[in-house]
């Protein structure tokens, strides 16, 4: 492939006598990896019923490479979310940040959404996990690959860093910046990325990236950890802007991330020889199964703490219209009964397993899980919500053999032809929930979104 000249002077300069090594990289094939996600099923179990070929990620322990060639973006089992594609290096923050259950986490800059639902399972449902992306357009892909892997505890936002460090002051146990970069790290992955790095270059970068960090700081706790990581080789955009927040912010540390498989040690040469800059995290495409990224871990020791008890006014009440249809539905068709915080939008029902908090001024894409609407005396559940759903909780299913033409026909939207009693169904795959139809007698009425069909 075809690099930028001036990238590699750039590189010839830093990597010196590992540069031939470096540039030979590039005309080997890409690595290609998929993450079971959790929240569906176990990765002990994935492994017995997956169709692929697989070989572990060594820095993840749900990460895994599949063979080039293979598809697993087509399968079934994608739309039921039993995983999400992600290239391998970028699995690694979100294992280093290590999400508990009960934390409140935020995912900063996080379109397309692999980190988030990375931390998501970690999380296993329990505590708060705001999801941010200030392109609106990059928030659609967000959203939906929140609800195609079947987050119940997310929020997500469509705002500036800068607004949401105005309300969430020393509100997040953990926080992700996955910073965007020059993408200098993507070029054997995506060509484009080459060919658009002229209007990226790290000297517009570092000042973004600078920004955003002082407004994550203003919404860590005291004894938070902080993630930061691009997919960039520049120094620019990784010691150097970590050598400058340390020296601005003395009550933090950085903390070792664990090397292994080839992944090196920060280079604290490239930014005022701080010896702790090893302690951060480089993985280049010549020396691991990846492309390349930069990954620092961050403690926050002490400082201003700010205790925040804003929630949102929008609870509702146990007689509210809304949600008196949701239980009318919940009681016909479901074997469980949702005992999470409701939030009432017009005619929408969202739940989340902790209170909302304040969100006045703040541009929202989703509210938490998305529920259903209540239309005209009855309630419509969500996609989303199906596939936050096990085969347990479902009254009425009919589950598809993942190698059946039936599963393909639902996939595209298509009508089958299947008996049985009127109402709800919810459709299986192998045993997971892919969506919702309507029996009305001799067919089912195919509910699957048309946005989100298989096209081929």
């Amino acid at each position: 492939m075809k690099l930028p000249a001036e990238f590699l002077d750039k590189m010839k300069k830093l990597l010196q006598d590992e540069y031939e090594e470096f540039v030979k990289s590039y005309e080997l094939p890409r690595y290609y990896g998929l993450r079971v996600n959790s929240l569906k099923v176990s990765v002990e179990d994935f492994l017995k019923i997956s169709p692929f070929e697989l070989e572990p990620i060594a820095w993840t322990n749900d990460g895994f490479y599949y063979r080039e060639g293979e598809n697993p973006g087509k399968h079934p089992y994608y739309y039921a979310g039993l995983y999400y594609i992600q290239e391998p290096s970028a699995m690694l923050p979100g294992a280093i940040i290590d999400a508990k259950p009960g934390e409140n986490v935020l995912d900063l800059c996080a379109a397309p959404g692999g980190k988030t639902v990375q931390m998501a399972a970690a999380m296993k449902g329990k505590g708060l996990l705001v999801a941010n992306d200030i392109n609106s357009e990059r928030v659609k892909a967000l959203v939906k690959n929140i609800e195609l892997c079947g987050v119940s505890n997310a929020i997500v936002t469509n705002d500036s860093p800068q607004n949401l460090s105005r309300k969430f002051g020393s509100f997040f146990d953990k926080i992700l910046v996955d910073a965007p970069c020059s993408g200098e790290g993507m070029f054997r992955k995506d060509e484009d990325a080459a060919k658009s790095w002229e209007k990226f270059k790290c000297d517009l970068c570092s000042g973004m990236q600078r920004d955003i960090l002082s407004y994550a700081h203003e919404m860590l706790k005291p004894g938070g950890y902080l993630v930061y990581s691009t997919c960039t080789f520049s120094p620019e955009e990784n010691e150097q802007i970590i050598a400058e927040f340390l020296e601005k912010h003395s009550e933090y540390e950085l903390v070792e991330v664990p090397k292994t498989a080839g992944i090196a040690d920060g280079r604290p040469w490239w930014a005022d020889n701080n010896p702790e800059l090893k302690k951060t995290a480089r993985l280049w495409p010549h020396k691991v199964k990846g492309e390349g990224h930069f990954v620092a871990l961050l403690h926050k020791k002490d400082g201003s703490f700010q205790d925040y008890k804003n929630f949102d006014k929008a609870m509702i009440s146990s007689n509210n219209e809304v949600l008196e249809s949701y239980r009318d539905f919940e009681k016909h068709n479901l074997n469980m009964e949702l005992q999470d915080n409701f939030i009432v939008k017009g005619n929408n029902l969202y739940s989340l397993p902790v209170k909302l908090p304040d969100l006045s001024g703040i541009k929202v894409a989703k509210f938490g899980r998305y529920i259903g609407e209540a239309l005209k005396g009855r309630f419509e559940p969500s996609h989303s919500f199906i596939l936050s759903l096990q085969k347990s909780d479902l009254r009425n299913v009919i589950d598809l053999d993942s190698n059946s033409d039936d599963v393909i026909k639902y996939l595209k939207g298509e009508t089958l032809l299947k008996e049985g009693e009127k109402g709800y169904i919810g459709i299986l795959v192998d045993g997971f929930t892919l969506g919702w139809a309507k029996q009305t007698g001799d067919m089912l009425k195919n509910l699957y979104p048309k946005g989100w069909r298989k096209m081929s």
